[in-house]
């Protein structure tokens, strides 16, 4: 159980808990989910931890099949321009691993930009919080939990 998948139930958002055995070698964590749970990887998001000039470190929720658009998600949370955060300040702010970053119930609620792409599905799919667990839920449940926002911040 981790705290993500303990917002949700607490929330009684609906929800499904996905798990599977992480094969360290695997070079994305997010694609490595999708392969191996059989998932559109277009509604499968990884959480990466960005550092805003001008507003600290956020949270980008983007498709594990594109890319983050620094500059857009530095538009989005109202900064000058983003960088991808060292890993130890986002570990130590998220209260998370990398490759298990969840946008849901961080150590240190950070801002959270969901892309835009996200409103085109019933259900999306981010880390819950280890490697090798994915929490599916509907995108806007996802914003409600966090306070989030919804962006056009991926690229392919």
């Amino acid at each position: 159980m981790t705290p993500a998948i303990l917002l949700a139930r607490k929330a009684r958002i609906p929800h499904e808990v996905l798990s599977y055995t992480h094969d360290p070698s695997a070079e994305s964590y997010g694609k490595e989910a999708a392969e191996v749970l059989g998932l559109d990887p277009r509604t499968v998001f990884k959480t990466l931890v960005v550092d805003v000039e001008g507003v600290g470190l956020c949270c980008a929720v983007v498709p594990v099949q594109g890319m983050l658009d620094l500059k857009a998600m530095a538009d989005a949370v109202g900064g000058r321009k983003a960088k991808m955060a060292d890993q130890a300040a986002a570990e130590r702010a998220t209260g998370y691993i990398v490759g298990g970053i969840s946008p849901l119930a961080q150590k240190k609620a950070l801002p959270i930009v969901l892309d835009a792409s996200a409103s085109g599905f019933d259900r999306i799919h981010v880390s819950a919080g280890r490697r090798g667990l994915e929490i599916a839920l509907a995108p806007a449940d996802l914003l409600t939990l966090t306070k989030g926002r919804l962006a056009p911040i991926g690229r392919d």
